[in-house]
């Protein structure tokens, strides 16, 4: 195979984020999003390696729209989906179950399993299917590969997987963890270790992804050992908009003394609890800045954050035993020096601090924000899902020995 570039696409309800990535360094072509598919005022924003970015509106009625107009813009750059130096398309598949452990190569076969898993995971695989059918039209005889968000936690032992309920009907139903965000604890846990010198399978780290999802995972020598989100995104860690962790008795009291639907309780923790829910902002600048200015209400929904952070931090330290270090990334975990100090405070024991002027520092690349000499290095990773994504789909085209690969 001679092409040396990858697009990544991930495939939402409503949208495609796209990105050509050259894999013989690493930089990007282009990069864009096409939102607002099947409504009216839908935009495409294309923005090209060295180039102006372009925006415009205009009608998106479908997904195959939507990737015509993407390759529309890729053509006016001469970066056409025609061109032999193209290698393969990377989809983002958030759910894999427990077959798919590594990305795979798009087949019928690949596309049944995914269709089947649609029930854990009602709102994605059906956007990233639509995605997937649609590049296969566009290039029918280039290699398609999914790499699943799950991936990266198959590796969990049964211990820190199963839930505690009945097994015949847990996998009767496929009840299980599966966690999710793994491309990113994948990218950020690997980025750590070589931001300290070492190999992956040498290190410890507990990664914290922080962003309107939040998810936190505990990786021993490269291998995630157990992570926050479960069956579905909902678990772990107080999030933008979702609850997180919550006594599954709640359901069934709203049901039986607030009268409410299964239909409202899943729309009341997933999309108006967590921040949202506590204070009426799921951005974290502004919940900082009600908090700076005296707001009782937002200080209450910072603290609760930090507390669930916090007990995720000290879990996960017990989990691994030995922690060399913990890496903060995402929108929030990268660009939120107060929430990185509050959630190590008090942690000092365990070897955990940040060095105040260090946290106070924004940059853009992966950096160390603890004090000189720390037993645990704490470090901000900036995450990059579409690179991991290209790496692992140009990996995978590349090795011959891996084409039929299912």
């Amino acid at each position: 195979m001679s092409g040396s570039r990858v697009l990544v696409l991930n495939s939402g309800s409503s949208s495609v984020k796209y990105q050509l990535l050259d894999m013989r360094d690493g930089s990007r072509l282009a990069v864009g999003l096409v939102e607002r598919i099947g409504e009216s005022g839908s935009r495409i924003k294309h923005s090209p390696a060295g180039g102006e970015s372009r925006e415009r509106n205009g009608s998106v009625p479908d997904h195959d729209a939507a990737l015509k107009a993407m390759a529309a813009e890729l053509d006016r750059d001469g970066l056409g989906l025609d061109s032999p130096e193209l290698a393969a398309i990377g989809h983002r598949v958030v759910h894999g179950g427990l077959r798919f452990t590594e990305p795979t190569v798009i087949d019928d076969a690949v596309l049944a399993e995914i269709e089947r898993l649609i029930p854990v995971a009602p709102l994605h695989n059906p956007a990233n299917l639509t995605g997937i059918r649609t590049a296969q039209t566009l290039r029918p005889d280039l290699p398609q590969v999914a790499v699943f968000d799950t991936a990266f936690h198959t590796t969990m032992p049964e211990s820190a997987a199963r839930y505690a309920i009945d097994v015949e009907t847990a996998d009767a139903h496929r009840v299980r963890r599966y966690g999710f965000h793994g491309t990113s604890h994948a990218y950020v846990s690997r980025e750590t270790a070589r931001l300290l010198g070492r190999a992956p399978e040498d290190v410890n780290v507990i990664v914290l992804h922080l962003g309107n999802g939040a998810s936190a995972s505990a990786v021993r020598g490269g291998r995630c050992v157990d992570t926050s989100m479960g069956l579905t995104p909902l678990e772990g860690l107080v999030m933008g908009t979702r609850s997180g962790d919550t006594d599954p008795a709640v359901i069934f009291h709203l049901m039986r003394v607030g009268e409410m639907s299964a239909d409202e309780i899943d729309t009341l923790l997933n999309k108006r609890s967590g921040l949202i829910g506590l204070c009426g902002d799921n951005d974290m600048r502004e919940i900082r800045r009600r908090v700076d200015a005296g707001d009782e209400r937002a200080r209450l929904a910072f603290d609760i954050y930090i507390h669930r952070l916090k007990k995720y931090i000290g879990a996960y330290y017990a989990v691994l035993g030995r922690v060399d270090a913990v890496a903060f990334t995402a929108g929030v975990g990268e660009n939120s020096a107060p929430v990185r100090e509050a959630a190590l405070a008090g942690l000092e024991g365990l070897g955990l601090a940040v060095d105040g002027g260090l946290n106070a520092v924004r940059g853009d690349g992966a950096r160390l924000i603890s004090p000189a000499g720390a037993r645990v290095a704490v470090a901000v990773v900036p995450t990059d899902e579409e690179m991991e994504i290209a790496a692992q789909t140009y990996a995978l085209v590349n090795d011959s020995g891996n084409q039929n690969l299912t």
